[in-house]
């Protein structure tokens, strides 16, 4: 891969009540890094064919609440490659939360901007052996 060329992933999913862990329809925070990890395996699949592995977060910050019913996007991008590590770093976007229109349980609001409800970098490493131009 060139320097210059980026490589970047997105996941956008609705989160259920099944994914409420506190009162309130509080999301644990650690489905975001959940959802970090999918878009680190696919960023590693697209720039060396292989899933590779997640070593370390350096940072993890979490800005903003979520709660069942909104829908989240995960963005991340490969900052730096080395002979097997790959630097990147993780974005989490709240993109449509409830309304809470008292009577209309079922209304929502597009947020424009989205939030920022987390963010992350963090290293993987795909070994040298396994690294494969994909295609």
């Amino acid at each position: 891969m060139s320097d210059t060329q980026e490589i970047t992933s997105m996941i956008r999913l609705r989160l259920g009540s099944h994914d409420a862990h506190y009162a309130g329809n509080l999301v644990d925070g650690a489905k975001m890094l959940q959802l970090f990890g999918d878009v680190a395996t696919e960023l590693l699949i697209r720039s060396d064919g292989d899933e590779g592995l997640f070593v370390a977060y350096d940072k993890v910050e979490f800005l903003a609440p979520v709660l069942a019913g909104d829908f989240i996007e995960a963005h991340g991008r490969i900052t730096q490659m080395g002979k097997s590590s790959r630097k990147m770093e993780f974005e989490a976007r709240k993109v449509i939360s409830a309304a809470n229109v008292p009577g209309q349980v079922s209304a929502a609001d597009v947020l424009n901007p989205p939030v920022v409800v987390c963010r992350a970098s963090g290293t993987c490493v795909v070994p040298v052996g396994f690294q494969r131009k994909p295609g």
